[in-house]
């Protein structure tokens, strides 16, 4: 399957697509020096919270995804040098709306899960 979404991202900062499939993802990315929060190598979670959301869209993967709310859970500290690998799957398809589960790991320890609500529009956001 071929990605139709969010071509220009960065995949250092948000992760490269592993696996795309009809309403499911998978991103990965290996925590940098400059995604550290403190001089201990804590990783801020908003790096992490990116990885998922680009998973989620590219599980979406339609041009015009864009991300609605999210109800996510820090469950585990990630630190520098950590690969992080986050699935995303469609739970639910209601008009424009997407109910999306994901799920960030490294290794099998869960450090990040919850709930993304997507919307697809007729438009882009910015027109």
């Amino acid at each position: 399957m071929q990605v139709r979404t969010h071509l220009g991202i960065s995949h250092a900062l948000c992760g490269e697509p592993l696996e795309l499939s009809e309403g499911r993802a998978l991103t990965r990315f290996v925590t940098t020096a400059e995604m550290g929060a403190d001089d201990r190598g804590l990783v801020h979670g908003g790096f992490v919270f990116g990885l998922a959301d680009h998973a989620a869209m590219l599980a979406v993967n339609d041009p015009l995804v864009v991300l609605g709310s999210s109800e996510v859970r820090f469950l585990a500290p990630v630190k520098v040098g950590d690969t992080v690998i986050a699935q995303a799957e469609v739970r639910e398809t209601k008009g424009k709306k997407r109910v999306l589960e994901v799920v960030a790991r490294v290794g099998e320890r869960e450090v990040l899960a919850g709930t993304m609500t997507a919307f697809v529009l007729d438009k882009h956001v910015l027109d």
